[in-house]
């Protein structure tokens, strides 16, 4: 005899694969998110093009080279500036080439902030090339790039 559980699952698959879906890809294709796929740079600097194209510099982006567990990988950023009301970063996006959802995190700074610098962790779903993008008072757009191979993948199941 069937239980509850193995009916409702069964259910799910049939209704799913007639869909031409797994069952564990429903919650992230209803949100539109696609795991696994590599975006590329243009790709990934294209929805920061505001009037200039962005430019490789002033940006410093630090990453293990290797980490063994995507779920909580160190990053840093710093970026040159002298934090001035004339001359200063009014924000610090990092973007993901990999994971379901592209931005990782938007930090906001100024004048007030000192200096243009973060450090966190992040979720990373598999080995893929970070990005972090500074926008600067006069409308600049800097980034700098960093290849990460992740052992351990997080963020596969759409969160």
């Amino acid at each position: 005899m069937m239980q509850r559980r193995q009916w409702l699952h069964a259910s799910a698959a049939l209704g799913c694969g007639a869909l031409g879906l797994s069952v564990g890809q429903t919650s992230a294709w209803a949100q539109g998110m696609v795991s696994g796929r590599l975006r590329s740079l243009s790709e990934m600097l294209a929805p920061w093009r505001q009037g200039a194209a962005p430019v490789r510099q002033a940006v410093h982006l630090q990453l293990p080279l290797l980490a063994d567990n995507g779920h909580l990988v160190p990053l840093s950023v710093r970026v040159d500036s002298p934090m001035t009301e004339a001359d200063h970063v009014q924000e610090i996006v990092l973007v993901s080439q990999r994971n379901p959802v592209e931005r990782m995190a938007t930090f906001h700074v100024g004048p007030w902030s000192g200096r243009a610098e973060v450090s966190t962790r992040v979720r990373l779903a598999g080995s893929q090339m970070v990005l972090a993008l500074a926008r600067m008072s006069d409308g600049r757009c800097c980034y700098d790039l960093a290849d990460v191979i992740v052992t351990e993948s997080a963020c596969v199941d759409g969160s």
